[in-house]
């Protein structure tokens, strides 16, 4: 029979990913984990959450202790027994609730220097190797990182409530956790959710050596053939079957069982759909106290502003900060390409994300190649790291005579030269191909940075001439177009902006804090339980 469970008790939850916001991040998964598990934590629930100890991280400074606990795991490859060696490390913070965070240190992850891809410190050494490359043992680091999670939980006894996976890095686990002689008996009371991040062609995790994902998986061979999408052994698809899934916004759900879109994740969501399948959606939350440009100091702000309040004057004073410290070079860690005048009075577009094509930024460069030279009065700062061709095509941009004083690129990532330019911008691009759901926007609009979204996915919750500024059209004319009526707006009806900037906030609090969305992850749960095959 189904199991029900009281949504108000206390449950003890893991999360299994590959980022936490302020240890290791890569994109938005680091917010997500770091901020869900919080909400979770405030609202009584008990949360461990298992990541990698990678490279460039430092468990001591961090406040981590090593738990005195080590084990082997075994990570056959097809031809060859084998094991790796794992430690953990741990920390735990009971302010307000149980938060414990687990660091798996391996070899494996300790010769990794980013997340996921690899660096120009790795590219000097090894060739091969090439910057903005993915890890060339990226399955094996993700099976891993499930094995430990779970051999962890057997050394210490933990039947968690519920497993909640994030994206394909941790999707296997669901498999695993049903049809591995081990795990299903230990843990046949603990479901699994899996939450998927990105769904496109390239973020599946999926893998090709099928006998290798056999051997290394410890999965059945009809598992892997049964979840072969694209001739890949595709670990979304194959834990589909054995727990719910969700994307991280309802429209971009939608797009994938529904749209034409959903060529972009190699037909996943159809053939989910065909399967019989429900991929909910749970719009992603924020934690707007992370962002309150009331509370300056944490953020590296040199004034505070409202924009809940239309007190907008402290925003002032971020833009001459974020002119003078670009005008004396003075961000050391990235690499700077042009600078700004100081023009306080022209708009300022902003923009903050990866460089690449999904992000849309062969679409912002063609708009800003046309529109620079249409209209002298408004100044860019865009800051992010991706696609070698994106990169050199920006910074050419930014390098040419024309356009110096007005256009600026920031080559890297840095937190508060990120939070200086989004309280110093007016208009936030986020020119995406597709988005699951944004967290950008989100950002931008707490600092009275009005987002000009492509009406895809997740972006939908901007509301058009509400919230900021929408078009339908994947192009750079579409683009263009949505600027220069943002540029109308802001010469000729300022007041308007600033109803925009104070309703963008409060759209925020009423809607989409971690703690309204949290109840449809606890309803989640509630149905990963209730679905539990019978013993």
């Amino acid at each position: 029979m189904a199991k029900k469970k009281d949504t108000t008790a206390s449950r003890t939850i893991w999360m299994i990913a590959r980022e936490y916001d302020g240890l290791a991040g890569a994109g938005g998964v680091k917010d997500v984990v770091r901020q869900l598990s919080e909400a979770l934590v405030r609202a009584g629930h008990r949360v461990s959450v298992v990541l990698p100890l990678y490279g460039f991280m430092d468990p001591q400074a961090a406040g981590f202790a090593s738990l005195g606990l080590a084990f082997e795991v075994e990570m056959n490859y097809a031809a060859e027994e084998r094991r790796e060696l794992v430690r953990i490390f741990g920390k735990t913070t009971t302010d307000g609730g149980e938060l414990t965070i687990y660091l798996l240190d391996a070899q494996r992850y300790l010769e990794k220097k980013s997340v996921y891809t690899y660096t120009a410190e790795d590219e000097a050494q090894n060739p091969f190797h090439a910057q903005g490359s993915g890890h060339y043992d990226y399955f094996a680091m993700n099976i891993l990182l499930q094995k430990a999670a779970l051999a962890l939980m057997l050394r210490l006894g933990e039947k968690p409530e519920v497993i909640h996976c994030h994206d394909g890095h941790a999707a296997a686990l669901a498999a695993m956790l049903r049809e591995v002689e081990g795990y299903r008996h230990f843990f046949a009371a603990t479901p699994a959710v899996v939450t998927v991040h990105n769904a496109g062609i390239g973020y599946h995790q999926e893998v090709g050596d099928l006998p290798f994902a056999e051997a290394i998986t410890g999965l059945p061979r009809r598992v892997i053939d049964d979840n072969v999408l694209d001739a890949s052994f595709d670990p979304l698809l194959a834990a589909s079957a054995y727990a719910p899934l969700n994307a991280v916004s309802e429209n971009y759900a939608r797009e994938l069982r529904e749209t034409d879109a959903d060529a972009l994740t190699g037909m996943l969501g159809h053939r989910l759909l065909a399967r019989g399948v429900e991929l909910s959606g749970i719009t992603n939350g924020i934690n707007p106290a992370d962002f309150n440009p009331e509370n300056p100091k944490p953020l590296g702000l040199p004034a505070a502003f409202s924009p809940r309040k239309r007190d907008l004057a402290g925003k002032r004073k971020c833009r001459a900060e974020l002119v003078k410290r670009l005008r004396q070079h003075d961000f050391a860690s990235l690499r700077q390409i042009g600078t700004l005048t100081d023009d306080l009075d022209q708009p300022l577009f902003t923009c903050i994300g990866r460089l690449t094509t999904q992000k849309g930024m062969d679409k912002l460069l063609g708009a800003l190649e046309t529109l620079l030279p249409l209209d002298q009065n408004f100044q860019v700062v865009i800051l992010g790291t991706g696609s070698r061709d994106l990169e050199g095509a920006l910074a050419a941009l930014a390098g040419q005579e024309a356009h110096q004083g007005r256009v600026c690129v920031l080559q890297g990532y840095e937190a508060k030269a990120a939070n200086l330019i989004y309280a110093a911008g007016d208009f936030f691009l986020v020119p995406s191909q597709y988005e699951p759901c944004g967290l950008t926007d989100y950002i931008a609009q707490l600092f009275g940075n009005l987002p000009v979204v492509h009406h895809v996915g997740g972006l939908v919750k901007v509301k058009d001439g509400v919230t900021g500024f929408a078009y339908q059209e994947h192009k750079s004319a579409a683009l263009m177009g949505t600027m220069q009526k943002a540029l109308r707006v802001f010469r000729t009806r300022p007041e308007k902006i600033l109803d925009m900037q104070q309703a963008a906030v409060q759209h925020i609090y009423e809607h989409y804090t971690w703690d309204a969305v949290l109840h449809q992850y606890l309803a989640l749960y509630d149905k990963a339980r209730n679905t539990l095959p019978a013993p």
